[in-house]
């Protein structure tokens, strides 16, 4: 069965063709600022961002007839349990107004349907950053005007669970996992039997020290910040989430350029290395205390994973909690594919959104 797969972001839009499990072809189409700077909302893109997807696939030889189903990124919709969405009107009433906040991943379950619903077959979406499993108790933070929110890397999340309770012969329904998505964010979640209980926000700099994220900050001290009168409120949110990290001590996001710096003696480069990857093995602990010790095994993932110094490092820390598993990269192509074969030969059903 053929599927076509489509990942918007910021500045480019990726799309796969896959065959079953085979990836026929992949592109990264990148977008100008120019070229973006005319649409007033992101969503504005859609059909923009479409046509050149249609004319990468002539260009291939591929004729849209042929596919089975179009499965895009999912957006910030609605909070709901993880899964495989049809896109249907309501969900596409809400990507469009987007209900919590204006992400290129919004683009991915319209620009889906756009495409498939003249050729009267399914468009999905997966895993969306919004899966929302948390206990109640995860909720609380004991301020009763804020909540916990869950957003995180839970497409990855989920495909490199499975993976790992592939490698263990069990099903991930049947597993306690710590998972830890390494990249520009980071977020670390305890997978309980198949649901994500407990996972740090990823989008808002909660949890470690990332490449562009602050992590949690000392409350008092972010308060005193705030009324300094140093910084307005875009300006803080960006040192929280984008100037944040490594970016705020090192001046780069790139752990290459980080380990570079370190081969060469620069004791920052070492200080801010270890730094993040201790609050990252301090939040995996963190997960271990919510499945109470009962850890099937912890898994390492996300681009920063391709680094062996940084998930050895990370190793040493958390070695004693119990089998480590690596999966480098976001897996997010292959996710999507994955789990869209999984509806078309009947072994799941797609949920309903509302």
């Amino acid at each position: 069965m053929r599927i076509l797969i489509i990942n918007p972001g910021s500045t480019s839009t990726k799309i796969a063709v896959y065959e079953d499990e085979r990836e026929v072809f992949s592109e990264n189409i990148t977008h100008s600022a120019e070229e973006l700077a005319r649409f007033a909302r992101i969503v504005d893109q859609k059909s923009f961002r479409k046509d050149i997807i249609l004319s990468v696939l002539r260009n291939r030889g591929i004729d849209p007839a042929g596919f089975a189903a179009v499965v895009g990124r999912g957006g910030l919709i609605k909070p709901i349990p993880s899964g495989i969405y049809r896109v249907g009107p309501e969900m596409i009433e809400d990507l469009y107004k987007g209900v919590q906040g204006e992400h290129a991943s919004n683009l991915g379950g319209l620009m889906a349907d756009e495409i498939a619903r003249p050729l009267g077959i399914p468009a999905f979406i997966v895993d969306p950053v919004v899966v929302d499993e948390l206990s109640d108790a995860a909720r609380l933070t004991g301020m009763p005007e804020i909540r916990r929110r869950s957003i995180f890397h839970a497409l990855n999340h989920k495909y490199t669970a499975r993976l790992a309770a592939r490698e263990l012969g069990r099903a991930y329904e049947d597993c306690s996992f710590i998972v830890c998505h390494l990249g520009g964010g980071i977020t670390v979640g305890a997978h309980l039997r198949g649901r994500v209980v407990d996972v740090n926000n990823g989008l808002n700099g909660d949890g470690p020290i990332t490449p562009e994220r602050a992590g949690t900050i000392p409350a008092g001290d972010l308060v005193d910040l705030c009324f300094s009168g140093t910084l307005n409120r875009d300006a803080l949110k960006k040192k929280l989430t984008g100037r944040g990290g490594l970016v705020a001590y090192l001046g780069t996001n790139d752990m290459r350029v980080v380990e570079k710096r370190i081969q060469e003696g620069d004791p920052q480069a070492v200080l801010l290395f270890e730094a993040m990857a201790g609050t990252v093995a301090k939040q995996i602990g963190a997960c271990a205390t919510v499945l109470r010790g009962r850890v099937d095994g912890i898994v390492l993932t996300g681009g920063l994973a391709h680094s062996r110094t940084f998930t050895d490092r990370i190793a040493e820390s958390i070695a004693f909690l119990g089998r480590i598993f690596v999966y480098p990269g976001e897996n997010e192509m292959v996710a999507l594919a994955v789990a869209a074969l999984r509806v078309l030969r009947g072994e799941t059903e797609a949920r309903s959104y509302s």
